[in-house]
């Protein structure tokens, strides 16, 4: 029998180590979260970890072994595994003796939930409802979900001997080969665009095909921003005879993390799109599916596959959970940032979630320290921030670069440089230096700024887990980085798990009464401050394209602001700021058609 999904919300992957063990603390009450796996020496060090904390005998897997990095994915996803198996099982047993662990546990659970109201009228009876509990469980609850995530883009080639390896040991090859060969059934999120070499890669590994009953061991999400890059991604996968159970949607800018800005594209519009268009996207990707599957002599499923459509970034009230449900009929909400208050949710270091409670709104910014060179969101006054200045004081600029992950760059070797190193900062200011006398004191500043901005979020993304947990950190002291989305400003305290779950259902409000706006017109605001940015910081002379590109971002958003006030006119959710949200939208109309978008010169 297939269970249904306890929950109607999930927690996002948060940086590299944020939730890199919260399958482990909290998929036995049936919630799903999202493990990064691309750092496969974190995934050693949290093995060897709950290897001693949990007395198991999983071996330590050596850098000298043969494919290392994937050995290690797939032994620390099979040890989560085994964990999440035994917790889940203690938790059925002690809320079928527990007569108030098993009332916590419902007060946990979506008020419309069928196995709420299900537990609910078992335990209201008298006598007898210790075994009709235990039969209740075993037949409706299951674990949530131990999902993983690969940032398509992280996919470096990898050397030995100064000779480069086959594309396979390439750093995102290896992570999707180390969670193929797991014995996990769940999915596996790709997010940060389309990765053609790594999505063909999916094709020779058994369990993303479906077998003879339509069933998928390992599925596969894309996190995308709109419909179009939906489509053409789901399809290219398609034509592989690969089926997408999920498009996770994400705001551009109202997220953690790395920030993929669309081109003036809101987040209600682009969800209205996926709510018409969804059959669509699902008979396309059937129909070359099937295509697929017959040429490559596999089972042909003659029905679609389920796919689900979830939605993350920025929510953080009941009644946004439940507008988003209802709709936009998706299946699933993404709770990420809040959950970093959460200490039984999620890896977090006592100074740093400290530093998240105190942080005021102004505090949380779009930064330029990803060596990615994509806007990333963080937190002033990390201890990653004031190492460095301190570095900086003495004249020294960079990171020793010890994981290279994010060695992207082939500026200066084949074997690529990250940003953020030391060695890449030292020849870029040296250049700089070099060019000084031909530039303003305003260009060289800017430039110089652009150089040494770059923070080591290899490093930086898991001293957080590291220091919780007291495990040995070695090399140079850079401190931590997080990556909450500006959503979290609004929540101000440490919390339970169960004070945000039942936060998320109705049931509390954890929030303190600091103002804050609808999730969409928070967004709203974020892309109107990111287009004026963009036109402030452009060279005196623009492009026809760049022209072009800017008044087509604010048309995009015009059309999103005329789409949100016919929206909330006649939804029934958010009446009591009908007045406040359509003010706010007149005035970001009036804001955005003020804003001078230089022309091209002629």
């Amino acid at each position: 029998m297939t269970k249904k999904t306890l929950h109607n919300f999930h927690i996002p992957v948060m940086g590299l180590s944020y939730t890199i063990d919260s399958p482990i603390r909290v998929a036995q009450y049936g919630i799903s979260s999202v493990i990064s796996i691309i750092d496969d020496e974190i995934l050693e060090k949290m093995k060897n970890f709950y290897n001693q904390k949990f007395n198991l005998d999983y071996l330590g897997i050596s850098t000298k072994t043969e494919d290392y990095r994937a050995k290690r994915i797939t032994a620390y996803l099979d040890m989560v595994d085994d964990i999440v198996n035994e917790k889940f099982k203690a938790f059925k047993h002690e809320i079928s003796k527990n007569k108030e662990a098993l009332k916590d546990f419902i007060a946990m659970l979506p008020n419309t939930s069928d196995v709420k109201s299900g537990l609910q009228s078992i335990i209201s009876q008298s006598e007898g409802w210790g075994t009709q509990i235990k039969n209740y469980i075993e037949t409706n609850l299951k674990p949530g979900s131990i999902d993983v995530n690969i940032m398509t883009k992280v996919d470096k080639d990898n050397y030995k001997n100064n000779q480069q390896l086959p594309v396979m040991y390439n750093d995102a090859h290896a992570s999707l080969r180390g969670f193929a060969m797991s014995k996990l059934s769940s999915s596996m999120v790709l997010s940060a665009g389309m990765n053609p070499r790594l999505y063909s890669y999916m094709e020779e590994f058994e369990d993303f095909f479906p077998d003879q009953h339509g069933i998928l061991k390992k599925k596969i999400i894309l996190k995308v921003s709109d419909f179009r890059s939906a489509m053409i991604q789901g399809n290219f996968l398609a034509k592989k005879g690969l089926w997408v159970s999920e498009y996770r949607i994400e705001s551009g800018l109202n997220c953690g993390g790395h920030a993929f800005a669309t081109e003036g594209m809101l987040l209600g519009p682009i969800m209205e799109e996926f709510r018409q268009k969804k059959n669509e996207l699902i008979q396309s990707a059937h129909a070359l599916m099937v295509n697929a599957l017959e040429q490559k002599g596999k089972p042909v499923v003659s029905e679609p596959l389920e796919m689900k459509i979830t939605v993350q970034g920025g929510v953080g009230t009941s009644e946004e959970h439940e507008f988003l449900l209802a709709q936009y009929q998706v299946d699933s909400v993404g709770w990420g940032s809040p959950f970093l208050l959460v200490p039984e949710a999620t890896s977090v270091d006592a100074e740093t979630r400290n530093l998240l409670v105190k942080a005021k709104k102004k505090d949380f910014y779009l930064s330029n320290i990803s060596p990615l060179g994509v806007p990333f969101n963080t937190v002033k006054g990390t201890s990653n921030e004031k190492l460095k200045y301190e570095k900086e004081a003495r004249g020294k600029y960079g990171s020793s670069c010890p994981k290279k992950l994010l060695a992207l760059s082939k500026e200066f070797s084949p074997e690529g440089t990250c940003t953020a190193s030391k060695k890449y900062q030292d020849i870029k200011l040296k250049e700089l230096e070099n060019r000084k006398e031909a530039l303003s004191k305003e260009e060289f500043d800017k430039e110089r700024t652009g150089i040494t901005d770059k923070a080591c979020l290899c490093v930086g993304l898991v001293n957080a887990a590291y220091i919780e947990q007291n495990i040995e950190i070695k090399g140079e002291k850079q401190g931590v980085v997080i990556c909450p989305g500006p959503n979290i400003a609004f929540f101000d305290k440490e919390v339970s798990l169960s004070e945000m779950m039942q936060h998320i259902y109705g049931n509390a409000n954890i929030l303190s009464g600091i103002p804050r706006p609808n999730m969409f017109i928070n967004e709203l605001k974020m892309y109107i401050d990111y287009l004026k940015k963009e036109v402030t910081d452009a060279s005196i002379q623009v492009s026809h394209a760049q022209t072009k590109k800017w008044n087509s971002f604010r048309k995009n958003m015009l059309e999103g602001i005329a789409y949100y006030r016919d929206l909330f006119g006649t939804s029934l959710f958010f009446r009591n700021r009908l007045s406040e949200i359509n003010h706010q939208l007149q005035t970001y109309t009036l804001e955005l058609t003020a804003i001078e978008i230089p022309q091209a010169a002629k």
